[in-house]
């Protein structure tokens, strides 16, 4: 099995939804984990010893492992989680641009197969999927 696959079976075993999955310099493996519910404390010391075991058994090579939430600027990655947050505030950074522009910034209304539609200040936009390289949500306050 690879790395993702270990992790998500490992996280969502346990009642929790991945939602990305970072190497970073040094062995540092950071995991984001969400649940309807939020995440605690508590809730990533569960996934983080759950982890530590599983990484022994399957000989998966790290220095230090992170558990954290997605934090209230949430990546957007799979299409459940677009239609998890519709309504919500969307940062959308494209892979080439459009209109001379690659960041766009607008209201989440709809997701369909193919992509998704913002409500921007200039109107309705649709964008699909293979052209969005970062999506986030937006924290309103």
């Amino acid at each position: 099995m690879d790395l993702m696959q270990v992790v998500e079976t490992t996280v969502e075993g346990l009642d929790f939804e991945l939602v990305a999955l970072e190497r970073a310099g040094r062995g540092l493996l950071r995991v984001f984990i969400d649940h309807p519910d939020g995440i605690t404390v508590e809730n990533c010391v569960l996934v983080s010893d759950q982890l530590t075991r599983v990484f022994t058994v399957e000989n998966i090579d790290y220095e230090r492992l992170e558990i954290s939430s997605p934090g209230l600027d949430r990546p957007l990655r799979k299409p459940e989680h677009y239609q998890r947050f519709i309504g919500e505030l969307v940062k959308l950074r494209l892979r080439v641009p459009r209109e001379a522009r690659k960041v766009f910034s607008g209201r989440l209304v709809e997701v369909t197969p193919s992509g998704i539609r913002l409500d921007l200040e200039s109107g309705p936009a649709d964008f699909a999927f293979d052209v969005i390289e970062k999506a986030n949500l937006v924290p309103e306050f």
